[in-house]
Formats: structure tokens, C-alpha cells, sequence
């Protein structure tokens, strides 16, 4: 029976308030949203604040900021310890001798992570609570301070959507383009405003509640069946009470599986016998803009991308959760660089917060153990793991062109949607980049491996018979068209109400 190490990572990052929004007409360039872009997929199809894998493995303090930074495991040092990783330190006394099966989704959520904003908070202050408050990344939406209830939710996907309404790369269809420039402009002018109005720009998936007396079994059902994240609200009523996402469930199993025989067999398993994971994976190369990431990640309704050199080789990884990155004036600049510049910058921000050199482990093999990738998941508080082979030979070629369309490996018969043309932001190509020059990211991208797959196996193991995953996601993806109407008339309703009581 494999031991684990369950350590995990800092979220910890200071406030950092939302740029003037007037003042990104003046830096940004900007183009008319187009007809025809929620069916198209922009050029090239974002990683929040985690330790790596490899610091929390260390078991030493983190250095001071004024002193040099410690040097980086090597690759075989990191193999010798995910192949045997320290015993379990978390193992919570309470589960011992118990059938997870019984346990209530109560006994393992924290009440101090739920955090409510109001309707009518502007998207300012909201993005503020959001950035200080770190885990589960998300805001429950409710209608007065008063109020318990939640009616939505606000997190980084969202704000990343709302982002590129301002900076005039939200994409709505023909029916739209006037009520979305009429919303983008309210923003550049410098004008509040309120979650109301954006909260539906993203991709959603249904809002989805369970009684805090319910059992774990259909907290993993709903999981597996690709649901991200479930509200918690006391039994009888609609008063929220706590946040159950994946990860703090995935977490649990890892830290206590050692007690429940059905799900701590499968961890010795490979993935490739428990054929879990999918080939299907949206990515970027790493010369490509970071707008075409941001753009993509909100088209198609995914949280983070593998970005890659030009022989498909993993070389970071960018998620919504990086957003945050881009919430001051000063990183307005940061939208023309490459992805692969951006992945820098995400990795010395995290330097100076772990005060060493950041590991990025993002990545696993079909001959990985399923202990070896849920340890990777929890230590790095990621939602997915790319799944890579050997690495290929780095090229000697120019850089990829920034026309290329997003990769997409491999091709798939679900994916045939045609490029769109370049987006209004210029950018200039940087060197190829390889496998080689980034440490510890070395592999040829096949496929990935996410906490879905993960519980939907558990779920399949138990017995239980969770919903199709795939349909899932095909439904968060068609979510926003239902739902940008609701936005666009709740703003121009509110647009309507305030001018009325100025004549007045």
C-alpha cells in the first residue's frame, strides 16, 4: 500500500485592484466585437498561485526574501521522491474505522472559505474579496448583506471574461454586439459596474446545492460527473453553510484513502490500466499572445492550458487563476507578451512570495501510478494533469507564426471549429522555445488526466453511477449564449432606471 505526502500549496497573494477601466481605451487597442465568434475558436487557445510538488517535498522552512534562493531539485531527485513520498501527516482521526460512504459532506468543509458578495458590489471590490480570500477561488452571489442564499457565483473565470469585454475581445454573436459594446463602454469610461450585470458572461454550470446532512456518495456522484464545485446549505433550507469543490474532496480521499480499501487500491494502479484520462486537449504554443490564452480559456469553457514549444513538448501552464496577474494598470503590457514570457512572470511571482526557485510539476505518463498523479493534483492545487510521452527533439526552425491556429491534440471529430481571424493585439514572435529550456517540464503532450476523471473513477469503483462527464462539459460550453441576454437586459434595466431618476 503506497504511502502519500498530502502538503499543500500557499494561495497566499496581496490585493490587487482592477486597473482604471477608463484607461484601458487609451492603452489598449480595441475592434468591434464580431458576428460569428462564439462558434469560433480564437488563434491560439491560465496556473494560480501553487507551490511546487518538489517545495512541499522538501520539508524545510522557506528561505528568507533577502537570502539566495535554493537551488531546485534535479529530475531524478524528483522521481525518487514521488516514487516513494513521505507517509500521510493529515490523516484526520475522525474518518478512522469508518465507511466513507457514511460520512456526511459537512464533516469536511471549512465555513471560514465561504465568501458572499452583493448583487450590486462593483466588479472592483469583488475581484478584491476574490484575490484575498484564496481557496475555493470563488464568490457565492446573493441578493442583500442580509441574505444567506446564494443566486451565483463570481470567480476567475468570470473576471476573465469580463476583462476582455473591456478591452474589446468579448466575441458575442450578431444579436449581442450592440448591448455588449454599450456594457464594454460604461466600463472604459471609469463607470461601477455591479456583478449583476457580468456575472453570466463566463461559461456556467448549474448551481448545484446539497444538504449538509447528505452523504459523501453523492457529493462523488455529482462530481464524477463533471460538476466543478457544490453549495452546501443546511438541510430544509436555502442558507449556504460551506463550499465542497473537487479538490477538497480529492484531497480528502488522499488523505485519508488509506482507510477505505475500494478507492486506496486503485491508487498502486497506472493510468494506463485504469484507462482514465482524455486525448482530447486544447493548448497554445508558448509564442503565441496571451490574449489568444485568455481567449481561449473563455471560449471554450476550460480553467487551464498546456502552453508548448513547436515539437508539442510541455513547457507551462497558464489558468484563469492567473487573471489575478493582470488586475493592475502596470500588467496591462503583459496582454501583447508571449505565453511564454507570461509563464515567466508566473513563476518569479511565486519566488517572491516561497522566497526559492519554483518547480513547475505539471505533468505525468501513462505509466504514472494514480498515487503519483492525485499527490502531483494536491500538492499543486491543480485541477488537471497533462499526460505527456517522451519529449521530441527541439527544432532549429523559426518560431511558430502568430497565425497559427490553436493546438489541438489530437485532432478530434468534436473539434472542427475553424480559426478566427488575428485578434486587434500585436505581437511579436518569440525565439522557439523547447522542452529543453524549462526545467522539469519535459514531454510530448498526449493527453490529460482531471479531477473529473479522477472522482468519476472512485465513483464507477463504489458502484455509484455518475452522468456522463462529456455532456457536462458540452453544456458549460453552450451556458453562456442562454445566459449573456440576462446580463445585457439587467444592465441596460439598470441604465434605464438611473436615467430616470436623474430627470427627476
Amino acid at each position: 500500500m503506497a504511502q502519500r505526502p498530502t502538503s499543500e500549496a500557499s494561495e497566499a497573494s496581496g490585493a490587487r485592484p482592477i486597473p482604471n477601466l477608463s484607461n484601458m481605451s487609451n492603452t489598449l487597442p480595441r475592434s468591434p466585437p464580431s458576428s460569428d465568434s462564439l462558434s469560433r475558436t480564437p488563434n491560439s487557445p491560465m496556473i494560480g498561485h501553487r507551490q511546487s510538488y518538489a517545495e512541499n517535498l522538501r520539508g524545510v522552512p522557506p528561505s528568507p526574501r533577502h537570502a539566495p534562493r535554493q537551488a531546485s531539485l534535479n529530475q531524478q531527485a524528483l522521481q525518487e521522491l514521488l516514487n516513494n513520498p513521505p507517509a500521510s501527516k493529515d490523516e484526520d482521526p475522525r474518518f478512522i474505522g469508518r465507511d466513507w460512504r457514511g460520512i456526511h459532506v459537512e464533516e469536511i468543509i471549512d465555513s471560514t472559505e465561504l465568501k458572499f458578495a452583493e448583487m450590486d458590489m462593483s466588479v472592483e471590490d469583488a475581484t478584491e474579496i476574490l484575490i484575498n480570500s484564496g481557496a475555493p477561488n470563488v464568490l457565492l452571489l446573493r441578493d442583500s448583506c442580509e441574505s444567506k442564499t446564494a443566486i451565483g457565483t463570481f470567480d476567475y473565470s468570470d473576471l476573465n471574461a469580463y476583462l476582455l469585454l473591456v478591452v474589446g475581445l468579448a466575441k458575442p454573436d450578431e444579436r449581442h454586439i450592440q448591448s455588449f459594446n454599450e456594457l464594454a463602454a460604461r466600463g472604459r469610461e471609469g463607470k461601477p459596474i455591479p456583478l449583476k450585470d457580468v456575472k453570466d458572461l463566463g461559461k456556467k454550470e448549474p448551481l448545484i446545492t446539497l444538504p449538509h446532512t447528505a452523504s459523501l456518495t453523492k457529493a462523488v456522484e455529482i462530481f464524477g460527473s463533471g460538476v466543478h464545485r457544490i453549495i452546501i446549505v443546511k438541510e430544509h433550507s436555502a442558507e449556504a453553510i460551506g463550499i465542497l469543490s473537487q479538490l477538497r474532496l480529492v484531497r480528502f480521499f488522499w488523505e485519508n484513502g488509506r482507510h477505505f480499501p475500494v478507492i486506496d487500491e486503485l491508487y498502486a494502479q497506472t493510468l494506463r490500466d485504469l484507462q482514465i484520462g482524455s486525448h482530447r486537449v486544447w493548448a497554445i504554443n508558448g509564442d503565441k499572445p496571451l490574449t489568444d490564452a485568455l481567449e481561449l480559456l473563455n471560449n471554450e469553457g476550460v480553467t487551464s492550458l498546456p502552453v508548448l514549444d513547436n515539437q508539442n513538448n510541455v513547457i507551462g501552464n497558464i489558468s484563469t487563476v492567473d487573471v489575478r496577474l493582470l488586475t493592475k494598470s502596470t500588467s496591462l503590457p503583459l496582454l501583447r507578451s508571449s505565453c511564454i514570457h507570461f509563464i515567466s512572470v508566473i513563476l518569479s511571482e511565486r519566488g517572491v512570495h516561497d522566497g526559492k526557485d519554483s518547480f513547475p510539476v505539471f505533468h505525468v505518463s501513462t505509466f504514472s501510478t494514480l498515487a503519483h498523479t492525485v499527490g502531483k493534483l494536491v500538492a499543486t492545487r491543480s485541477h488537471r494533469m497533462w499526460i505527456v510521452d517522451s519529449p521530441s527533439p527541439s527544432g532549429s526552425g523559426p518560431a511558430t507564426p502568430v497565425s497559427t491556429p490553436a493546438v489541438l491534440v489530437p485532432p478530434s471529430p468534436y473539434a472542427h471549429s475553424a480559426p478566427s481571424a488575428a485578434p486587434p493585439f500585436s505581437a511579436t514572435p518569440s525565439p522557439s522555445v523547447s522542452a529543453a529550456a524549462m526545467p522539469g517540464m519535459s514531454g510530448h503532450l498526449s493527453g490529460v488526466v482531471s479531477l473529473t476523471d479522477i472522482l468519476n473513477l472512485f465513483a464507477r469503483a463504489s458502484g455509484l453511477s455518475p452522468l456522463d462527464p462529456n455532456e457536462t462539459r458540452r453544456q458549460r460550453r453552450r451556458s453562456s449564449s442562454s445566459s449573456v441576454r440576462k446580463s445585457i437586459d439587467s444592465a441596460r434595466s439598470s441604465d434605464i432606471e438611473a436615467g430616470r431618476r436623474e430627470r427627476r
